[in-house]
């Protein structure tokens, strides 16, 4: 089975995908890594991020794994690395290229396997996993999710500079060639502003049960 969850940056999914994957005994999936993955890698070879050709050649000849759930690249575990400043302004530019998506893709698709899965990201919903069983689209105003991610990353940026990247990128995820983000028809709407983490796990638990007993009694 595959439980999908996309929204924007800063509603919940990752929390919530991880404790739902806990409670239902599947495996935590994170695709937003993967781009995230071969941003970091592309920075850190000192490339350019609005080259797309050069950060395709960078997708092509990365190793992307994931162990004890953590991303690696090459063997290298860099689940810490993944939200830098650099990474969280460049990931968007990086992941808009449809040639590199498809690879990701693939990818992530290889991962899953024949496993079962919460997964979660910008597109999971609608391009990488379309027959996923479950989908879910987490929500939260920009200014909310601004004080969660302040509130995350301690000592750092400032909230108004986390507000003005997370409206850049909520404004870059939603106008992408190729995987934009985007409600799914048949995906439950979840608005995270004034829910506990505890409260959006149990509504999505109690939706994949209630999924998984139907299927049991077929």
């Amino acid at each position: 089975m595959i439980v999908a969850i996309d929204g924007p940056a800063g509603c919940g999914k990752s929390t919530v995908a991880r404790l739902v994957a806990d409670e239902l005994g599947f495996y935590f999936l994170n695709t937003g890594s993967f781009y995230r993955a071969v941003t970091y890698a592309h920075i850190m070879r000192g490339g350019d991020c609005h080259d797309r050709d050069s950060c395709l050649e960078t997708a092509r000849n990365t190793h992307i794994s994931v162990v004890d759930g953590d991303i690696c690249i090459d063997g290298i575990d860099i689940e810490d690395k993944l939200h830098t400043r650099d990474v969280d302004m460049n990931a968007s530019i990086v992941s808009s290229d449809p040639r590199l998506r498809a690879i990701v893709t693939d990818e992530v698709r290889k991962v899953a396997g024949s496993m079962d899965i919460v997964t979660e990201g910008r597109d999971t919903t609608t391009v990488i996993f379309p027959d996923a069983q479950c989908k879910f689209y987490f929500d939260a105003s920009a200014e909310i999710r601004a004080t969660r991610r302040v509130e995350q990353q301690g000592e750092g940026q400032s909230y108004e500079e986390v507000l003005d990247l997370i409206r850049r990128r909520d404004e870059n995820d939603r106008n992408k060639e190729v995987g934009a983000l985007r409600i799914a028809e048949d995906a439950v709407y979840i608005d995270t502003s004034h829910l506990t983490i505890r409260e959006v796990c149990e509504k999505v638990v109690s939706v994949v049960r209630s999924v998984i007993d139907g299927r049991a009694a077929k």
